[in-house]
């Protein structure tokens, strides 16, 4: 794959993953055992994750017209992805009630890093380190 159809799949994927981020709330109602934790964080907490994620849905989508420019934040969605996803997976192991979590938003997240981190690869979109 050249690097400019690598870029054109990077710039997909941005706002693929984009709009899953802005989505956290409506998957929630749709399956609630995979995106929605049940534990005592309550409701702010919730409200709260919702709210980080859509910014940086929005983020995202807006870093699709210039990935290049935008290592910085592609990199912060992955390791942040990867942070999150392990902790999640840590939670929902230790707790039963959340084991749903494990086929839910902590694949997601996974896959959503593994992608970025593929497609944005400086080598791979043919960019030369100074």
């Amino acid at each position: 794959m050249g690097s400019a159809t690598r870029e054109k799949f990077l710039k997909i994927a941005l706002v693929a993953f984009g709009v899953v981020f802005l989505t956290v709330y409506p998957l929630s109602l749709i399956w609630p055992s995979g995106w929605r934790w049940h534990g005592g964080q309550g409701q702010y907490y919730f409200q709260m994750i919702c709210g980080i994620y859509a910014v940086l849905g929005v983020y995202l989508i807006a870093a699709a017209r210039n990935p290049l420019e935008n290592k910085s934040l592609i990199s912060f969605t992955i390791w942040s992805s990867v942070v999150h996803s392990g902790i999640m997976a840590a939670q929902a192991i230790s707790d039963a009630h959340e084991t749903g979590h494990l086929i839910g938003d902590v694949p997601a997240l996974l896959v959503a890093a593994g992608v970025l981190w593929y497609l944005s690869s400086e080598r791979r979109l043919g960019v030369v380190a100074t």
